[in-house]
């Protein structure tokens, strides 16, 4: 059997953190008098990204990004605690561990990840956890597949990008990598799975 491993996405996949998120975004518009449509703004990071929107509004209202990006940040770390699990990821880092499949993380979330995934007891599971501050280009540029393959000696087609959104089936696309995901896709190397939980009877039937 061919060494397999996982590069995990956080947010919608192994952390069930939207409505922490969206709570986030919500005082941060607040604080800027900027109008706020939940269902819009849910629409518009998942289809493109929290980053993407902050850009676009600042552009739209004459602000700075990375100023709202950091009022968002600081709210957002302070909703570590609404932060739970997505259903059966305990179980199925657990599976992967046992099985000897290699771990990474690969998120457009700040260095807050490590202190959630601290808390939640998940940061050992894991080789290496890149984040927007590791100094890599977001997906769905390949360039932290491409680190983590050579890094570690990764074989493409053993390597998964785990992940809830289209922008992570392309990350995968661009890779060279093999897709799991919430979502259906055409791309013929993605995956679907309905829940965390399918992930090992997938690789049980292989």
């Amino acid at each position: 059997m061919q060494k397999i491993a996982f590069i995990w996405d956080l947010d919608g996949t192994l952390l069930d953190s939207y409505e922490a998120i969206l709570s986030g975004i919500e005082e941060t518009f607040a604080q800027f008098s900027i109008p706020y449509d939940k269902e819009k703004v849910r629409e518009f990071i998942l289809k493109y990204s929290v980053q993407d929107l902050l850009v676009q509004v600042a552009e739209e209202r004459k602000l700075d990004a990375e100023v709202l990006n950091q009022v968002r940040a600081q709210s957002l770390s302070e909703k570590n605690a609404q932060v739970v699990l997505m259903p059966g990821a305990r179980e199925v880092l657990a599976w992967a561990d046992q099985a000897g499949i290699q771990q990474f993380i690969y998120t457009h979330k700040g260095d807050n990840a490590f202190t959630i995934l601290r808390d939640l007891g998940l940061e050992s599971y894991f080789t290496e956890i890149l984040t927007s501050q590791s100094g890599l280009e977001r997906k769905p540029n390949p360039e932290a597949a491409n680190y983590l393959l050579d890094k570690y000696q990764l074989d493409p087609r053993a390597t998964y990008y785990i992940g809830d959104r289209t922008l992570d089936v392309e990350f995968a696309q661009n890779s060279g990598i093999q897709s799991i995901n919430f979502l259906e896709s055409s791309f013929e190397g993605n995956h679907m799975i309905q829940v965390l939980a399918d992930i090992p009877h997938f690789f049980e039937s292989k």
